[in-house]
């Protein structure tokens, strides 16, 4: 069986007829995405729109969330489709990892914290009675 000339490129670039990549108007949306989803918390914290930190720090936390949903679509071309879904696949995986990696690293050094021996004199001990240059 032999591929035409188009069907043969499409075979080498790793796109298909049925879905590949958008090519540029894929790469136009995701940058006007990209740029629309920075100014706006841009303008939330310079223009004092919202004045509750609080709850400014949760809607930039939000569309960092879309943001990065928005490059790994349309810059990273992860989804279902490609390869079998095994790239999104290994995406998620890796993604889970990380928040467990770091989730656990913040949950042992808060519990590491809170059950620290509390030292005498507020954790300075001695020191306050050290002259600059003696010894302890």
């Amino acid at each position: 069986m032999s591929l035409s000339p188009e069907q043969a490129d499409a075979a080498s670039n790793g796109h298909d007829e049925t879905g590949g990549h958008d090519g540029r108007k894929g790469y136009l949306t995701g940058s006007i995405l990209s740029v629309v989803l920075t100014v706006i918390p841009f303008w939330l914290v310079t223009s004092g729109a919202v004045h509750d930190v609080q709850t400014v720090a949760f809607l930039i936390f939000g569309f960092a969330l879309v943001q990065i949903v928005v490059h790994v679509v349309f810059f990273l071309h992860l989804d279902t489709r490609s390869e079998g879904g095994w790239t999104l696949l290994a995406f998620l995986f890796t993604t889970v990892i990380v928040f467990l990696t770091i989730g656990g690293s913040i949950w042992v050094m808060y519990h590491l914290n809170a059950n620290m021996m509390p030292m005498p004199g507020n954790g300075v001990g001695n020191m306050s009675g050290m002259a600059p240059g003696s010894e302890p």
